[in-house]
């Protein structure tokens, strides 16, 4: 049975270092909401966003009966000096959720999106020339699977990469050579279907290639009218999330039922994350948050 969940990320609690920041609503009020609007778990959001400490976390979302799936932990891959420290913050990660009894987490490994100015100015409209040459393909995806067999060896916590727009593994074939040149059975992928569709490619036939490679989900929508306004704008990653590049599930172009209908065929049973990325103060995350899961019971789930 596929079960739902959501993040902080959706009331616009996100990983980057953003001027907004301030206007980040507190976990408490994130917890109790996803809560509210109907939701089984969260993920853990940035480092530091809730408690750092085992039993505090744990006494955190016990209180309002979540389950915690995965913890987001960005790594700057194409730089190599960066591996070492990006595999101590996923063991980081990875121990507090051990500790705190989520040993079925994920570490949702991605790359350091929005810090090379290229991809985040271009993100939606990526070239190949823009991308890794064969020899920088070959280290990333070898501090990948670094940091996934150190997760694996000291907690037998299992990690899945993240394709994400702004970032290095962004396109369809950006994703198919890190899968390419990656050990399956170490690092699997976690299928973001907004960021799929954003980055040029659709969510359907991606499923369908990958299948059982895909051990977690992000249900995420995306609008191409509004990807199209911050393209002929010349708008960045982030100018596009302020026009709703990532919509309300069921208004945007992810055909969701076929979706749901494939992640039964491959016998999919873990979590579905809702993800709407959306920057610190905008719009009403409960109520977008509560649509998002009517409508996801009226796919049945």
């Amino acid at each position: 049975m596929m079960k739902i969940a959501n993040a902080p990320c959706s009331w616009g609690a996100l990983e980057f270092d953003l001027e907004e920041k301030s206007e980040e609503i507190g976990f408490e009020q994130v917890l109790d909401e996803i809560r509210e609007t109907g939701y089984m778990g969260t993920e853990l959001g940035d480092w530091g966003y809730m408690p750092t400490t085992p039993g505090l976390l744990r006494a955190e979302l016990d209180k309002r009966e979540l389950d915690l799936l995965g913890a987001f932990v960005p790594v700057a891959l194409a730089n190599a000096p960066s591996h070492e420290a990006g595999m101590e913050s996923a063991l980081k990660v990875a121990e507090l959720m051990f500790n705190a009894g989520y040993e079925k987490s994920f570490i949702v490994l991605a790359d350091d999106n929005g810090s090379v100015p290229g991809r985040t100015n271009n993100a939606g409209r990526i070239t190949p020339e823009m991308g890794l040459t064969e020899k920088q393909w070959k280290g990333y995806a070898a501090g990948a699977e670094k940091i996934a067999r150190a997760v694996k060896d000291a907690y037998g916590i299992r990690t899945v990469f993240h394709h994400h727009c702004a970032g290095y593994v962004e396109t369809p074939e950006e994703i198919d050579t890190l899968m390419t040149l990656t050990d399956p059975e170490l690092l699997g992928l976690c299928l973001d279907m907004g960021h799929y569709a954003f980055g040029g490619g659709d969510p359907v036939k991606a499923l369908t290639k990958y299948g059982k490679r895909i051990w977690h989900v992000h249900f995420k929508d995306y609008s191409q009218e509004a990807a199209k306004a911050s393209r002929e704008a010349n708008g960045d990653y982030f100018d596009a999330i302020k026009r709703g590049v990532f919509c309300e599930l069921g208004k945007g172009s992810v055909d969701f039922r076929a979706v749901v209908k494939l992640l039964e065929v491959i016998d999919y049973k873990d979590w579905i994350v809702v993800e709407q990325d959306i920057l610190p103060g905008m719009g009403n995350p409960k109520v977008c948050a509560q649509a998002n899961r009517d409508y996801i019971r009226s796919l049945g789930l």
